[in-house]
């Protein structure tokens, strides 16, 4: 072989290598969305701003090295189904499921494709994972509460208004995938409060609650984050406030008209999902990743609320209170 022949195969050996990681780097990755809300929904343009935010901290841009498809499910069984199913059918490289419904339509579908999940509850409670710090299987993420956050909100509700002698909890059962509730029901009469269960499915079901069982003398109500009361959750505030019910449950409680809340900054938790996605497409694998709870929570007193309900909020609460919505 001649020099030049062989300076030439000698200079594609020592290229070629580097060449074929530069188009790995700049290959265009996908990841799909799952989220709750409708796609109009302030709080799922702020999880998607968010998302978007952190993601181009981390060196991953739109248009560039990323392709981002969202699905918004309005918090309708159906619509998580045929989305869920959309995205495994593009198969991306990865999913977020924002909420504990969006997990469970995709679980459905797939059992390989990484998955980032946001807002569920109890994630090993309700055997999702084998633990918290190796989930195991395809999903990691962000867990939003456990069962010790409702005996949390009993116990402030409880403390804000000393005259709750019973709270039900209202949820969806088609929707509330929540931590077990018997040990709250069962704890609660520490506290001096009985607990009872009050299932709804549409607005009809919202008002007779409030107006019957619900409206008696030193009754109060705790709100489940699931899909359908965060859909309806005008509708729940506005029936507890005309039946005088205290109420407390996540943010858009007292943003809404309710009394109070305890609880994390879901747009964070969306930010720092952003993390395990950019670790997956680096190589890492979701079952090594390990599960995280929200670090700080905020409680939320509204007092316009308060007084609608003819109400005073005791002092101590007001002092502790991270925000007082006059």
């Amino acid at each position: 072989m001649r020099r030049r022949e062989f300076l030439s195969v000698l200079g594609v050996a020592s290229i070629s290598p580097l060449a074929g990681q530069a188009e790995e780097s700049e290959r265009v990755r996908r990841v799909g969305v799952l989220l709750a809300y409708p796609e109009s929904n302030p709080f799922a343009r702020a999880y998607e701003g968010a998302l978007t935010q952190a993601l181009g901290h981390l060196g991953w841009t739109e248009d560039k090295n990323l392709r981002i498809d969202y699905r918004f499910a309005a918090g309708d069984p159906t619509l998580f189904k045929a989305y869920a199913a959309e995205l495994v059918g593009l198969a991306p490289d990865v999913i977020l499921a924002s909420t504990a419904p969006a997990l469970a339509a995709l679980q459905q579908h797939t059992r390989t494709i990484p998955i980032v999940f946001v807002i569920v509850p109890d994630p090993v409670g309700r055997g999702l994972v084998a633990s918290l710090a190796r989930p195991g299987g395809n999903i990691t993420g962000f867990a939003s509460y456990d069962a010790s956050i409702i005996g949390k909100w009993i116990q402030l509700l409880k403390e804000a208004v000393p005259e709750v002698a019973r709270a039900s909890i209202i949820f969806n059962a088609d929707t509330a995938l929540a931590p077990p509730l018997d040990p709250v029901i069962a704890a609660a009469p520490s506290v001096g409060v009985t607990v009872t269960l009050a299932p709804v499915h549409d607005d009809a079901g919202i008002e007779a609650q409030a107006t019957s069982r619900l409206a008696r003398l030193g009754g109060g109500l705790i709100i489940l984050p699931d899909s359908f009361n965060v859909t309806h959750i005008g509708v729940i505030v506005a029936a507890a406030v005309r039946s005088k019910l205290p109420s407390i449950g996540w943010t858009d409680i007292p943003r809404a008209g309710g009394l109070m809340s305890y609880w994390y900054d879901a747009v964070e938790l969306h930010a720092r999902a952003a993390s395990y996605i950019d670790r997956i497409l680096k190589g890492a694998s979701p079952g090594d990743l390990p599960i995280q709870y929200p670090t700080k929570y905020s409680l939320i007193i509204n007092l316009k609320a308060a007084k609608a309900l003819d109400l005073t909020v005791p002092p101590r609460i007001l002092d502790i209170a991270d925000e007082v919505i006059e």
